[in-house]
């Protein structure tokens, strides 16, 4: 009887060592076929395109990723009800998407202590206070349109102010940075000239554009996806407007230049990663898991993002636990850590969970995007959490 029982044992032992019986389970929100799609399909395909080389990898700690992840279209409700469900599998963590249901997140996660790295970079998710349990790998919206602001008041060389007018969908994720913006615009003496919104699905943004041509602004901020962002320059090309548009990390990326075609040529786009083919160690992972496939800008920050994850859990794992507190308390003992490249290094505190102050500033054309500044801002206590 005992060798009996010594045998049961053994097989349960051996059972649970086995491969893909001890996972580590992720939920993954992704906006596959709304609004945002176009955006969010990419970063989607980073994010299971590291889980898949992990754990090629053996995992984390010896642990498989199991990615939970469901098409909620952008809305709010379905990314609720999903993550309720994904609680109830086991998840530990949570990558999620839009800056609405990411908001509407967060009372839920820091309840329930799941660590969120989301593909919303609200800024007032970095403030441990109000957002314990929010995480992202990029500079925040606010931070990534000061720069901006900077690079082209360090350039400017007329004897005038720079005229500045805002395009952006009435939305939370397009009135994130509103405010920062016009606050270190008038601290820079822009001169804030016109405002309107176009919304993410709209065709056609003629007359938005002839009110704001009325104006003559040199430059234009662009707080849309890649959708709406073609219309505009579109449009813009079609009246014959001069202004130079800036658009956010969503807003431009090798989609937006065939879309937009010619219209694209000369205006700016922000990011906080590198694009496919920059000589950096992960682009060489990249490329294998794709078979030399191009891939898209928001896939290398999905991909970055599901890397620096798994770092924090290989932390906590190390010591000895993987709870969503240990997964927060290790995400915020990472210091300069590299990505292999695919994004500035990062670094999270306990009391401010801005990853980095690096933006890379873009100039489009139809058939590149040509890094022309790595703006780096200072981390001033007044720009946290706005």
């Amino acid at each position: 009887m005992r060798r009996g029982l010594f045998l049961v044992a053994a097989a349960l032992m051996l059972f649970a060592a086995s491969p893909g019986s001890a996972q580590i389970k992720i939920g993954v929100l992704s906006d596959l076929s709304g609004p945002t799609s176009d955006v969010g399909r990419p970063y989607a395909d980073g994010i299971r395109h590291c889980v898949e080389y992990l754990n090629k990898q053996g995992g984390i700690a010896g642990q498989r990723i199991e990615l939970l992840q469901v098409d909620y279209a952008y809305n709010v409700q379905q990314a609720i009800a999903a993550y309720n469900r994904f609680k109830g599998q086991g998840m530990v963590a949570l990558q999620g998407w839009g800056t609405a249901d990411t908001e509407a997140l967060v009372r839920f996660v820091a309840r329930d202590e799941i660590p969120t790295y989301s593909a919303s970079y609200s800024a007032h998710l970095t403030d441990p206070k109000t957002a314990p349990y929010n995480f992202f790998i990029a500079a925040d919206y606010s931070t990534q349109a000061r720069a901006a602001l900077q690079y082209f008041h360090d350039n400017w060389t007329e004897d005038r102010p720079i005229k500045l007018g805002l395009l952006y969908p009435n939305h939370p994720y397009g009135l994130a940075p509103i405010p920062a913006i016009k606050a270190f615009a008038q601290e820079l003496g822009f001169e804030l000239v016109g405002e309107d919104n176009v919304g993410l699905g709209d065709m056609d943004a003629t007359s938005q554009l002839l009110r704001m041509q009325r104006l003559a602004p040199d430059y234009v901020w662009v707080g849309g996806t890649i959708s709406s962002t073609a219309v505009i320059l579109k449009d813009a090309q079609k009246i014959g407007m001069q202004a130079k548009f800036i658009t956010n990390i969503w807003g431009s990326d090798e989609q937006l230049l065939q879309l937009a075609g010619s219209a694209v040529n000369g205006h700016y786009g922000l990011h906080t990663s590198a694009v496919y083919g920059a000589e950096v160690p992960g682009m060489k992972v990249i490329e294998e898991l794709t078979g030399g496939r191009h891939q898209n800008i928001h896939y290398i920050r999905g991909f970055a993002s599901m890397y620096t994850m798994a770092e924090a859990i290989r932390v906590a794992a190390e010591q000895g636990k993987v709870t969503g507190p240990a997964i927060r308390d290790a995400s915020r003992t990472l210091r300069d850590f590299d990505p292999m490249g695919l994004t500035p290094p990062i670094s999270f505190f306990e009391d401010d969970h801005r990853p980095n102050m690096v933006v890379y500033l873009y100039q489009l054309f139809e058939d590149r995007m040509e890094l022309v500044a790595e703006q780096e801002l200072e981390r001033r206590p007044e720009w946290f959490g706005h």
